[in-house]
């Protein structure tokens, strides 16, 4: 019999790979999402199967799943700029008070919990690359505190749990991920860039270009994920890949897989932007025996042929956050 995994944030970008892995793997899996971020579409072809459920559930309310449970991933917030700028206060409360209700379903459950963190703890890094033992170099008042310093206090929460409660917990430092069921207008670099590219608009980097990112395709970090899950490594542990590219050759990279026109735009970068960004991934590696395989083009073919597919109201949900 297979196992039985609590996933958070399921239909959204990442939860809903995850979901399709852990049922090919054979788990039975409990998809909970609020639907604000994520959408139904990324997990209806799941909604077959008879060992997945989706609940339409808000995390920061009590959760109650009935029966047992073998793991919880929790993978619910809003990670997008554009989400979390536009609802501060539901991101930082789905980094506490949803951590904390899910955290107490693991306990109750005696299930392994894992937390999705972010490498968006390590702020604007004075250390390169950044290894899991950086405590990072965050604005705790700036605007994009909301997110990271919610991430922080779900990882400090964590080991609270880990070290009066004995909860098993892992926790993964995800940095920039990509490939299909982003969403067109969520912010992030590899999903504008693409709808630009492909709509024939101007490609917007932001300040001159030379600020880096390492971007990792989804399936090397749902294996990545899985891995974690699957050992007794408590972590933070980095998963991501080292690929370290600037803004402006991302978007010369994008422009040229998706055979575009578009001229390159620059505009101001946004407040705590942060200048550099590379996981170091050794702990995976070494622990793991984990290392991304997809190479970046392939991964960006393989989301620009999704997004050439896939309607407008997929990839552009309106965001439907609490706010108080």
């Amino acid at each position: 019999m297979g196992r039985r995994v609590v996933v958070t944030g399921g239909a959204g970008f990442l939860g809903s790979h995850l979901c399709e892995r852990l049922i090919s793997d054979g788990a039975d899996v409990i998809c909970l999402d609020n639907l604000s971020t994520g959408h139904p579409a990324n997990v209806a072809h799941l909604r077959e199967s008879p060992r997945f459920r989706l609940l339409r559930t808000d995390v920061t309310d009590f959760i109650h799943v009935p029966g047992p449970v073998d793991a919880v991933l929790h993978f619910a917030s809003p990670a997008s700029p554009v989400d979390y700028l536009r609802h501060p206060i539901a991101t930082m409360k789905v980094g506490s008070i949803g951590t904390l209700h899910a955290l107490g379903l693991a306990r109750e459950k005696n299930a392994r919990f894992l937390l999705a963190s972010t490498s968006e703890t390590y702020g604007d890094p004075q250390v390169h690359p950044q290894p899991e033992s950086y405590w990072g170099h965050v604005n705790p008042i700036g605007p994009r505190s909301v997110y990271d310093e919610a991430k922080r206090f779900a990882e400090a929460l964590t080991m609270a749990y880990r070290r009066t409660h004995g909860v098993d917990t892992a926790i993964v430092r995800i940095f920039n991920t990509f490939g299909p069921r982003m969403r067109s207008h969520d912010g992030r670099a590899v999903p504008t860039f693409i709808r630009q590219a492909l709509a024939g608009e101007p490609i917007t980097v932001s300040g001159d270009g030379s600020q880096t990112r390492s971007i990792c395709y989804v399936d090397d970090l749902v294996e990545g994920v899985m891995r974690l899950l699957d050992s007794d490594l408590v972590g933070p542990v980095n998963i991501g890949n080292p690929h370290e590219v600037t803004m402006l050759e991302l978007a010369e990279w994008v422009r040229t897989l998706a055979s575009s026109d578009s001229p390159i735009r620059f505009v101001p970068r946004p407040e705590d932007d942060p200048m550099i960004r590379r996981p170091d991934i050794s702990l995976g590696q070494r622990e793991l025996k984990w290392e991304p395989t997809v190479p970046v083009a392939v991964g960006l073919g393989h989301t620009i042929s999704w997004f050439r597919s896939t309607p407008e109201h997929v990839t552009a949900p309106e965001p439907r956050l609490a706010t108080v």
